[in-house]
């Protein structure tokens, strides 16, 4: 089996912060996401029947979409779904070759494609449903948070951050580094409440999720508390992927 490995001094803790009340749905990050990642060192990525009834393939992100709350207080929650890098990753810890492994200088959960012999533990042990076995490669793939652009100096500054933060046309996805408390994504959670995907697991994901605010409801409505507003509505959808 695998060990984590013990944080580089003064290493980074990159991951994304998502917000639940700006994301619209258009699956625009996903789309993005499997263009680079199919012409980068993941490809190739997978697709079966993409036009027939029953189409599969390799997504490293996906996007879920929800009706919660009743009456007055009902909404749409669209809901993005990627690897979360968890401090505590158990696809990691159980794989018996090292093919998983983290990065001690940022946290960003790999798959060392030529070490994978496909048994799918890590997909397994992953309460978050991120990995994707490819069939033809015959391996296990997963999000990289784009390390190829993040770290490529090639590209602008402003162009290095995930594929998927970068086509979001609502704001929605925010990129940085979770150990500079000046950061963007660190003041986001902070204000806003930023929040840990099934919490009680203690995996402690990396990548966090800001609730939807509350909507404004007449006084005679039921409170938003009771139907899903913010934090309760984030509980709500952790039971629902825990399904």
């Amino acid at each position: 089996m695998t060990s984590l490995p013990t944080p580089a001094q003064g290493a980074k803790k990159l991951g994304l912060v998502i917000d639940l009340d700006t994301c619209v749905g258009c699956h625009a990050c996903a789309v993005n996401c499997k263009e680079w990642n199919a012409s980068g060192h993941s490809a190739p990525l997978t697709d079966s029947n993409a036009y027939q009834a029953d189409p599969h393939g390799v997504w490293f992100n996906r996007v879920h979409t929800y009706e919660a709350g009743e009456g007055d207080c009902s909404r749409t929650v669209h809901f993005p779904r990627s690897c979360l890098h968890c401090e505590d990753a158990p696809c990691v810890t159980v794989c018996p070759t090292g093919a998983s492994y983290k990065r001690a200088e940022d946290g960003i959960v790999l798959v060392n494609a030529e070490a994978c012999i496909g048994c799918q533990l890590c997909a397994w042990a992953c309460a978050y449903g991120a990995r994707e076995f490819d069939v033809d490669d015959g391996v296990m793939k997963k999000c990289t948070l784009c390390i190829d652009r993040i770290y490529n100096e090639n590209l602008e500054e402003a162009d290095r951050v995930p594929a998927c933060v970068s086509t979001c046309p609502a704001s929605a996805r925010h990129f940085g580094d979770f150990n500079d408390p000046a950061s963007k994504v660190s003041q986001l959670v902070l204000e806003r409440g930023g929040y840990d995907l099934l919490p009680e697991l203690g995996y402690k994901p990396t990548n966090k999720y800001l609730p939807p605010r509350k909507p404004a409801v007449a006084k005679t409505a039921t409170p938003a508390a009771e139907t899903g507003g913010g934090s309760s509505l984030l509980r709500w959808l952790d039971r629902a992927l825990s399904r």
